[in-house]
């Protein structure tokens, strides 16, 4: 009862459409020169696109999210990853904008990746899967709206490896994209941020499940996979909300039972975690993924503020104060290239504890911006 009051709400039930498309001939030309096609894109979409489709919102996802932004599926326990922030009289308002969200070429939500049929081979591609890029996820994106027949993006927005497809958005199309929205992101990974995705890596590598990407339709690298999960989780969280939620407590009241068994509780949330993750993810997908988010290179080893200087749209930056992951200099890097060009850019560091999972938690904040700012951008192309 309680679900079905939320959905009256909120958006309800909800649907994944498909795209099938790619260049001529049928291919797309990846960033690495590897061609591949034809491409499928799930994707779902929120709101009523306007007469001269000029209220477009298109929202890109992080590491593990999907199309499945918000709303519900049929079924589901949980609504989409950003349901607090897209519906009506919400931060991304469904009564004003028409919100797209797709999941990226690499996924395993729907869209062409890893898992998929390899049409010269009529098997998964495993392996043989080509290298990908963030240029490469937003380059099947535009192909989606020119599919849609949309010219203009009133806003492109998301958080992480999103806010990375959003700033490559802002570059590679400028006269397409008038807002954008990069929340808790940077241009390009530091070696740490590396160093910790590579442990990922070789976690899923490692397990004899994986048998080099060729596992599907046998025993998955489960365990592999929900290391590489735990490993991330605990970077998605802050010391401080750790030390809250968790502290030294014990999942029974009595001792440790001195031995290797989960003794506190923290350890028996990263393995729900993990556990939970390998049920509905790729363990190729996480591989292709993490490693294009290593890849980018906004400047490509050049000057930020000569990458920046293509940029049309006005910028509304956010990053987290306890966000460890992507800290808040990372941003200002971003806030003091667009200054350095005159773009309009207006930045805010929300005080949060949450960590870099702080973008998919702290709505009213974040949504209080966001409104306003989008309320700004549509004011001013009217003018």
């Amino acid at each position: 009862m309680k679900k079905d009051i939320i959905q009256k709400e909120g958006l309800g039930t909800v649907e994944t459409k498909y795209a099938t498309f790619a260049e001529p001939p049928h291919e797309m030309v990846l960033e690495s020169g590897a061609k591949l096609g034809p491409i499928t894109l799930a994707y779902e979409t929120y709101g009523e696109l306007n007469k001269d489709k000029s209220n477009v919102v298109l929202i890109v996802h992080a590491l593990s999210g999907d199309a499945h932004a918000a709303g519900w599926h049929d079924g589901d326990k949980h609504p989409g990853w950003w349901d607090n922030m897209i519906g009506p009289g919400k931060a991304f308002d469904t009564e004003k904008y028409f919100i797209i969200c797709s999941n990226v070429i690499g996924g395993c939500k729907g869209s062409t990746g890893p898992a998929s049929i390899n049409p010269k081979t009529g098997k998964p591609y495993g392996l043989s899967f080509p290298l990908i890029t963030i240029r490469d996820m937003v380059q099947a994106q535009k192909l989606l709206l020119d599919q849609m027949g949309i010219k203009k993006i009133l806003a492109v927005a998301g958080g992480s490896m999103g806010g990375q497809q959003v700033l490559k958005w802002a570059i590679d199309y400028p006269e397409m994209v008038r807002s954008a929205i990069p929340i808790a992101t940077t241009t390009r990974h530091t070696a740490q941020q590396i160093a910790l995705n590579e442990v990922g890596r070789q976690a899923i590598m490692a397990d004899p499940d994986w048998q080099g990407g060729d596992y599907y339709g046998k025993t998955i690298p489960a365990r592999g996979l929900a290391l590489a999960r735990m490993i991330g989780h605990i970077t998605y969280m802050s010391d401080k909300s750790m030390a809250e939620k968790f502290g030294r407590k014990l999942i029974s009241k009595e001792k440790g039972g001195f031995d290797f068994s989960q003794d506190f509780e923290v350890e028996n949330y990263l393995k729900y975690r993990g556990d939970s993750f390998v049920q509905r993810f790729d363990a190729n997908s996480y591989l292709y993924i993490t490693k294009a988010l290593d890849y980018f290179d906004l400047a490509e080893d050049g000057k930020l503020t000569d990458a920046l200087r293509k940029a049309k749209a006005k910028f509304l930056i956010i990053a987290f104060t306890s966000d460890w992951l992507y800290p808040t200099y990372q941003s200002k890097e971003i806030v003091k290239a667009l200054k350095a060009n005159d773009i309009d850019v207006s930045f805010c560091e929300v005080s949060s504890d949450y960590g870099h999972d702080a973008f998919l938690v702290e709505v009213e904040g974040q949504s209080r911006l966001i409104k306003h700012f989008l309320a700004r951008v549509q004011k001013e192309i009217k003018a």
